[in-house]
């Protein structure tokens, strides 16, 4: 049986992954310090049917901390690293923490998985490395020398680092850069979670730019695919360095966005148009032909399908309609 180290396994996309290894007879440990950028109970209910499993471990601790993360490495066959500091415009505040909890915290387990005998990792990277290139879809061999945020400058950094150590220490890596993950569980900061409360509560909508803005947005389980597909890559591969796309190729415009979940929620919005936010790009939109070419990568869930199943969610838990 496989033993999967997943970092971040209480947050979004780390829970739900944890769920489907367990399903697919992964022994799995994860690590969560759970960052108090949203509350911690959000990623407490994340975890509760994982931690019902034998097979699965649990560890709260910061990845700063080497001194005390290093021995859980030991064991494992492989390490998903979705731990870090999340969000673009957080990050223009704060940089140095971004530069702590991302680029310190991927060093310190590089060095835990080459201490431990690990030569197999996965790394969440983000699409934001692309910042406001024109060259549409993004495909991987773009140039990304340009970001326009820390938190996107952290994650380039991440994965420069990550090829300083395949390089000098046989480390095979897969960075998987993900783009507008969501459905159950999405942080409550991000725009899909806040509009269904706007819509919930008839306030308006906040806006930001004209509505032309776009997003690639791709439903958690086509995510989850793409890097259970990955893990089956990198596990079975040698001399792996790569940079792969999990997007759904098809960007939603945000005045789109906002008029589906309308539908979906039988209401029409209001509108409170702002400026846009610096840091924010203007389009994401993924060119995923390397990861079908890689690992057979086909996301399914369409937009209206994945924001159905964000409303079942979201209503079935009374604390986010306070």
């Amino acid at each position: 049986m496989r033993k999967t180290l997943v970092t971040g396994c209480a947050g979004f996309i780390g829970s739900h992954l944890c769920e489907a290894l367990l399903d697919k007879g992964f022994e799995v440990t994860g690590i969560d310090n759970f960052d108090p950028f949203y509350d911690k109970s959000y990623k407490l209910s994340n975890l509760i049917t994982a931690r019902k499993n034998s097979h699965f471990v649990f560890y709260e601790e910061d990845l700063l901390n080497y001194d005390r993360i290093a021995s859980i490495f030991k064991g494992h066959d492989v390490v998903i690293h979705l731990a870090g500091k999340a969000g673009v415009r957080p990050s223009i505040l704060d940089p140095q923490a971004y530069i702590d909890n991302n680029i310190s915290a991927t060093r310190n387990v590089l060095d835990a998985m080459r201490e431990a005998g690990i030569f197999k990792l996965l790394f969440a990277s983000s699409s934001s490395i692309y910042g406001n290139n024109p060259h549409t879809p993004w495909h991987e061999s773009l140039d990304v020398n340009n970001p326009i945020s820390p938190y996107a400058f952290s994650k380039k950094g991440c994965e420069l680092l990550n090829h300083t150590y395949h390089h000098l220490y046989g480390i095979d890596i897969l960075n998987l850069r993900f783009f507008t993950v969501f459905g159950p569980r999405q942080r409550p900061d991000l725009a899909i979670h806040k509009f269904f409360k706007k819509f919930y509560r008839d306030e308006p909508i906040s806006m930001y730019g004209d509505g032309d803005s776009a997003r690639d947005y791709t439903f958690v389980s086509d995510t989850v695919q793409g890097i259970l597909g990955a893990l089956d890559y990198v596990l079975y591969k040698e001399n792996v360095f790569d940079v792969v796309n999990l997007g759904h190729h098809h960007p939603v415009k945000l005045i789109d966005l906002i008029n589906a979940i309308g539908e979906v929620v039988g209401k029409k919005p209001r509108i409170d148009q702002l400026p846009m936010q610096p840091g924010d790009v203007d389009i994401t939109y993924a060119d995923i032909s390397r990861a079908k070419e890689l690992f057979d990568y086909h996301p399914v869930v369409t937009l209206k399908e994945g924001l159905q199943a964000f409303e079942k969610w979201f209503f079935s838990n009374p604390d986010f309609l306070k």
